[in-house]
């Protein structure tokens, strides 16, 4: 499995932008996962306006071309331009053009101008479909056109909530095991509600293995205190996805409703994190690039060891350079050339990718050289353990119940994975045998107390 993140800065991708360098990897995946930020520009009118689609839709042209070794062709842009257009979620009911633009400013300027309660209705009526779930518990399929090749790597979900964007690719003899697809946002932007920020989450099992995909823009700034927020925008995150499964199948496990219940679970996108000091050793460091001196002044993972954020998920070893703040098209960051306090930034680890959960092995973590924006992508390459045995569903515990703890034989038949048919059935014959002899033993020791 590769995963990848991206914040490319609100410019809309041309057609030779090369996307080998992020997702050309000496060994083709299985599934690629792709998390994308500010795909469109953060201002007022694509934050209060309808979703603009079209930049969503050259991405995936691109990302096709590169999986398949497909020429590019956009009329097919166009075309999953009106599918994205037509997603479950998209803001029909707003009433702005992307030409009806102004400035954040004069956005914030709406809570003071109007009545409280009526700001509050104009925000939930905006952010009612960054909250809630969405999609289809199948796979959306692209469009037939003339003359297309077998794909080698299917689109089976993707979606945008204003600049961030999501998309899973599956290779196609892979695609019939994957089901439960159900996709979550959360804005967590102006009024900590807007989709400015926050989170898009795809959840699927694969196999019989549930699996989440979280892509998320945390609250942005390096100022004292900043990265509070962003430890807030996760447990909101956490706290506010749902994946709801109404269609309950007899005997087979109902698919988790939020993040955590998952299996396994990634992490991934522009966490915003930054360096805790900033003094001028930060910079001798950075020139003598020790990346490690300097990530002990990382928030992310002062924050994490301290126990307030992501507490149990992994984070593999950086040994590559920050990946933001690069002066577009340039190998030089805005700290070393900017004269400006104001529009200086300290270099830092803002993309990341992290994991939870047994069964996950990760092979590389690295970052890409691509100068389209003023961050680097950064990817991963996992392999994943799933488990192709159907699940038992927990019992249901009813309080105050007699019912007697699951011996350990039973634990042990219940979370041992089988890797084969035979050693399945092996498996099965000795449990049963232990689980019976066991049975027999304790009735015997019951019958002589008795007697």
């Amino acid at each position: 499995m590769f995963l990848g993140t991206w914040n490319v800065g609100g410019k809309p991708p041309h057609d030779g932008l090369n996307m080998e360098d992020w997702l050309g990897t000496t060994t083709k995946a299985d599934i690629y996962v792709l998390g994308f930020q500010e795909i469109v520009p953060l201002n007022a009118g694509n934050v209060l306006g309808p979703e603009d689609c079209a930049p969503a839709a050259k991405w995936l042209s691109l990302i096709r071309q590169a999986l398949n070794g497909e020429p590019n062709n956009s009329s097919h842009s166009n075309t999953v331009s009106s599918m994205l257009k037509q997603s479950p979620g998209s803001n029909d009911q707003q009433q702005m053009t992307p030409n009806s633009r102004v400035s954040f400013s004069d956005l914030m300027s709406l809570e003071d101008e109007l009545d409280h309660d009526v700001f509050e209705r104009f925000l939930s009526l905006r952010s009612s479909s960054y909250s809630s779930e969405e999609g289809s518990s199948s796979p959306p399929s692209e469009p037939a056109t003339p003359g297309m090749v077998q794909h080698q790597y299917r689109l089976v979900a993707s979606k945008q909530m204003v600049g961030i964007f999501q998309c899973v690719w599956v290779r196609e003899n892979l695609c019939q095991q994957i089901s439960s697809l159900k996709v979550s946002c959360v804005g967590r932007g102006i009024m900590g509600y807007l989709g400015n920020k926050g989170s898009v989450s795809i959840s699927m099992t694969l196999y019989q293995t549930t699996i989440c995909f979280v892509c998320t823009h945390l609250t942005s700034g390096e100022k004292k205190g900043d990265e509070i927020r962003r430890n807030l925008d996760v447990m909101e995150i956490l706290k506010r996805t749902r994946f709801s499964h109404p269609c309950r199948i007899p005997g087979k496990p109902t698919p988790p409703d939020n993040i955590l219940d998952h299996d396994k679970v990634f992490w991934l996108g522009d966490l915003n994190y930054r360096l805790a000091s900033v003094c001028d050793e930060t910079y001798e460091l950075l020139k003598s690039k020790d990346w490690q001196a300097l990530l002990e002044k990382d928030q992310l993972r002062i924050e994490q060891k301290a126990g307030r954020i992501f507490d149990g998920w992994k984070e593999g070893k950086i040994e590559f350079a920050p990946t933001y703040k690069y002066v577009a098209n340039s190998d030089n960051y805005v700290a070393q050339t900017s004269a400006s306090k104001a529009k200086r930034r300290t270099p830092a680890w803002c993309d990341r990718i992290l994991w939870k959960g047994e069964g996950l092995k990760q092979m590389c973590y690295v970052r890409g050289e691509s100068k389209f924006s003023d961050h680097r992508p950064v990817y991963s390459l996992f392999t994943v353990q799933a488990d192709n045995v159907t699940k038992k569903e927990k019992p249901t515990s009813i309080i105050g119940s007699n019912t007697p703890e699951p011996s350990t034989a039973d634990k042990l038949f219940s979370e041992t994975a089988v890797l084969s048919a035979t050693e399945e059935f092996m498996f099965i014959t000795r449990a049963q045998s232990c689980r019976q002899k066991t049975s027999r033993f304790s009735l015997t020791a019951r019958q002589v107390t008795s007697q």
